[in-house]
């Protein structure tokens, strides 16, 4: 570790080597989050965990989390398989200056060579010489509902991933461990998929025009009206595109001589808005609020660069859930710090809307804190409730302003009046207005689905990152070359799962990402289980042999 002891992690993070191979995470360093004494029940064997007490107040319910650190030997092995691919990258470019090989990729023309370059180099060549050799895990069509089974289209090459060509045949009944339908609403059939075709045969299909106005529908206002109460804030705003509610909402809440503080994790749509804002922006660690807290005494201290002026403004963004690591964020003690430093805190609940909390509304309603502690609630309809677009929740002041002064709002379409309708019934359900228990029924599957699944990757030895409590499970692969195993393997055995790699995440640290749904039976998770490991019927587990199907039958 680069950390010395002397800074270890805040909050209950411990850092330590394990020792001669005999803990569970082997030759690699574990880095543990958890907060309140607890019992191992779900632990791997013999696993070490320093548990704190750090602010407990702050938390009514133990917070663990938990990520291993690469094992130095797996990440030595992983930049040799990125180094080798890198070399026999060299030489197949190589090859292809003197046409020994075709090159498909798009290029500047000979005539063009002064012109400054449309494509950056090592982009360019990463994407022709790794990204495609294992591209045939990405994209891959499929031709019904994304529930929680899906047939995918069956697709061949002849030219190692440049193109492909469909041969027909569909994998019928594949898993879907890939999509966000946390709560199982994308469905052709039942109580929404009903509304909707209602309002669609009522409104149509699309709206033609912006809110501002000759789209604004009743079908909206009653989605606003629905959105603040299920939040528990004063005002809300509905639009058409999730990644839009972020980029196109922080460019109008700051601006020059603004501050905004963003978790090193957070998504894209998140510090492209940051960017467009004009903002000053600076990252703080992942989830460590040492180093938030450090960033706001500094900004308030020394001020604005040069001027030394006060900020007009600091902005705390971060995310519910972060969906690459599935971790949550340690939310009251971010409110902690942004009521001590007098700061604005933007929380996109994109993936934790729907899929935490008691009631499903969000990691507010997780840690029963008071929506009135987030200025700016931001979350998308994309995941729990089966639909599309995004809304921001707050004051209402906040949300008047946002009316006039976002680009979103201002300049683009209205949402879909079968989406909207869409988000209406599942929101009604989750809030048990439906006059069934449907809701709380899927709360407490989503709940149990993903607590069973991730313990029994953790029985079974696998290294998985994030909260106990979060329905977003990646696995670590680490090395590249399993990245495209992994993927056609499973597809292989009727599981379709996400499939992560550089760039998108650490170079030695790719990964595969399930997404649990409560749609999933206890069935569908322990075929998924099963089938990990291949032709194996017993899996060895540290020093003893157990049973696979005595293992997923307990508990």
């Amino acid at each position: 570790m680069t950390e010395s002891s002397a800074t270890k992690l805040l909050n209950g993070d411990a850092c330590h080597r394990t020792l001669h191979g005999k803990n569970a995470s082997k030759n690699g360093y574990v880095k543990n989050h958890c907060l309140f004494q607890q019992s191992q029940k779900y632990r791997r064997a013999r696993e070490k965990r320093q548990n704190a007490t750090t602010n407990p107040s702050l938390y009514q319910k133990p917070f663990v989390e938990s990520f291993e650190e690469t094992p130095l030997l797996v990440a030595v092995l992983t930049y040799m398989g990125y180094g080798i691919l890198t070399l026999f990258g060299y030489l197949r470019d190589f090859l292809r200056h003197w046409n020994i090989e075709k090159c498909h990729v798009a290029r500047e023309r000979e005539q063009q060579k002064d012109f400054v370059p449309l494509y950056q180099d090592f982009e360019n060549f990463y994407t022709r010489n790794l990204y495609m050799r294992i591209r045939d895990n990405w994209n891959r069509p499929i031709c019904s509902v994304p529930g929680a089974k899906m047939d995918v289209v069956e697709r061949v090459t002849h030219n190692y991933n440049w193109t492909f060509e469909h041969t027909g045949t569909v994998v019928k009944d594949v898993i879907n461990m890939g999509s966000y339908n946390y709560l199982g609403f994308a469905e052709n059939t039942g109580a929404c998929a009903d509304a909707a075709v209602e309002v669609t045969h009522a409104y149509g299909a699309g709206v033609g025009s912006t809110r501002c106005e000759m789209g604004n529908l009743d079908v909206h206002e009653e989605l606003e009206l629905l959105i603040a109460r299920f939040l528990g804030v004063e005002s809300s705003m509905a639009f058409g595109m999730g990644f839009a509610t972020n980029s196109m909402n922080i460019p109008a809440l700051t601006g020059k001589g603004c501050l905004i503080l963003s978790d090193e994790l957070n998504h894209a749509s998140l510090v492209l808005g940051a960017r467009l804002s004009g903002s000053t922006i600076r990252v703080f660690k992942h989830n460590n609020m040492q180093s938030l807290e450090k960033l706001l005494r500094d900004a308030i201290v020394h001020g604005q660069p040069r001027t030394h002026r006060p900020w007009k403004k600091i902005l705390i963004v971060v995310e519910g859930i972060y969906s690459m690591e599935g971790s949550i964020v340690r939310l009251p003690e971010i409110v902690a710090l942004k009521k001590r430093y007098k700061a604005y805190l933007y929380l996109d609940e994109a993936h934790s809307i729907g899929a935490l909390g008691p009631q499903g509304r969000g990691v507010v309603n997780y840690f029963g804190l008071d929506p009135k502690d987030v200025d700016i609630m931001m979350g998308t309809f994309t995941k729990s409730f089966g639909a599309a677009g995004g809304y921001i929740g707050g004051r209402k002041e906040l949300i008047d302003y946002l009316r006039c002064h976002s680009h979103s709002a201002v300049y683009a379409t209205s949402m879909s009046p079968p989406v909207a309708q869409q988000i209406i019934t599942s929101m009604k359900i989750i809030m048990g207005e439906d006059g069934t228990s449907l809701g709380a029924d899927r709360l407490r599957q989503l709940s149990e689905n993903t607590n069973y699944f991730r313990r029994k990757l953790l029985d079974m030895g696998f290294i998985i990152y994030g909260n106990d409590d979060s329905p977003v499970v990646p696995l670590m692969l680490y090395m590249p070359a399993k990245i495209g195993a992994f993927g056609r393997e499973m597809l292989k055995r009727n599981i379709g799962t996400v499939v992560v790699g550089f760039p998108a995440t650490p170079i030695i640290e790719s990964r595969a990402r399930f997404c649990v749904s409560a749609a999933h039976t206890k069935e569908m998770m322990k075929q998924i289980l099963l089938k990990f490991l291949k032709r194996k019927s017993s899996y060895k587990l540290r020093n003893m042999r157990i049973d696979l199907n005595q293992l997923l039958l307990k508990g």
